[in-house]
């Protein structure tokens, strides 16, 4: 029995199957053609190959390192036909996901020796930020965590009201002052009231800025200069939330993401919805942050926190 199957229920593992399944069919469609009537992987298949990779968003500098290794095992092994190829590229990925650092979690836990845990959650508008935190309130909360939110998207009616939607929702107390309040004041009181009710986690929405402009680093340091009045060690985590189905421009928005705030943690978004879930595999290697959750759906259950083998058992996982 693998490891994932120990970490994933039966109900995860079909979840995570069906929300990479459009990725999947993609890349193996389009393998599957590269290699018809070939019987050796040589120069052109591997060119082929590294296409593929390109298409499915896994980035060119990620790419060429997969290439460049399964080159090596090639010209010492002398692989040959479409099983062994797609085998060492399946082992070469999961390889290369093996060596990103704290990308352990198996569940939706945190540490138990700080309380409250505060998460600062970071990301431009529409890649499914509220909706992610709703999502991982809901987990925690199932768990036993007492968890406290903080509406501090406040350029945005829309953002303030989903969130007070999700905290009644899952049964979660929601700190709000309104649209156009001061980001830092809901933060502030949104970790004072944390603290005042002995929560487990605090989690804090923020502005989903464009990640062009140049107020988000000052707005963002200055929410954590006022919670840290209250905790100084806080935020624990600064969660960054991406949409996978944008591809590159996931990649770009997380360049600029880490240049303004101190991001620790991923969240990747809305995987069901496109062919583009090798970006999971090129944003854990090019800014080795832990890819802490994936989004494969709709469904509370369908945010699932990222376990590599698992993922790559689902990606490279035949009918």
């Amino acid at each position: 029995m693998s490891l994932f199957s120990n970490l994933f229920s039966k109900e995860n593992k079909e979840s995570l199957d069906k929300g990479l399944s459009k990725t999947k069919e993609s890349f193996f469609g389009k393998l599957t053609r590269a290699l018809v009537g070939k019987s050796t992987v040589d120069d052109e298949v591997l060119d082929q190959l590294e296409e593929i990779l390109v298409g499915s968003d896994v980035g060119i500098e990620t790419t060429l390192k997969i290439i460049d290794r399964i080159k090596a095992r090639v010209a010492k092994d002398k692989y040959t036909g479409t099983a062994e190829l797609e085998r060492i590229l399946r082992e070469e990925i999961a390889a290369l996901l093996a060596e990103e650092p704290g990308q352990e979690q198996a569940d939706f836990e945190i540490p138990a020796d700080i309380k409250p845990y505060v998460i600062m959650v970071v990301g431009v508008n529409g890649v499914g930020k509220t909706t992610t935190i709703g999502k991982l309130a809901a987990q925690l909360a199932r768990r036993g965590k007492k968890v406290v939110l903080g509406a501090a998207d406040t350029f945005r009616a829309a953002a303030v009201d989903q969130l007070k939607l999700w905290g009644t929702r899952v049964g979660v107390p929601v700190v709000s002052k309104g649209m156009n309040a001061d980001p830092s004041a809901v933060a502030f009181d949104t970790v004072q009231q944390g603290v005042n009710e002995n929560a487990d986690v605090v989690i804090i929405d923020t502005a989903g800025r464009l990640h062009t402009k140049v107020n988000l680093m000052a707005e963002l340091s200055k929410i954590r200069r006022v919670i840290q009045k209250v905790i100084p060690e806080a935020p624990h985590e600064v969660l960054l939330v991406l949409d996978g189905s944008t591809g590159q421009n996931a990649i770009i928005q997380a360049k600029e993401f880490t240049k303004a705030t101190d991001v620790t943690a991923l969240a990747i978004t809305k995987l069901d919805g496109t062919a583009k879930g090798g970006v999971v595999i090129g944003i854990s290697d090019e800014f080795r942050i832990p890819v802490k959750y994936i989004g494969v759906g709709e469904k509370i259950e369908d945010l699932q926190v990222f376990n590599r083998e698992a993922f790559v058992e689902s990606l490279f996982h035949r009918n």
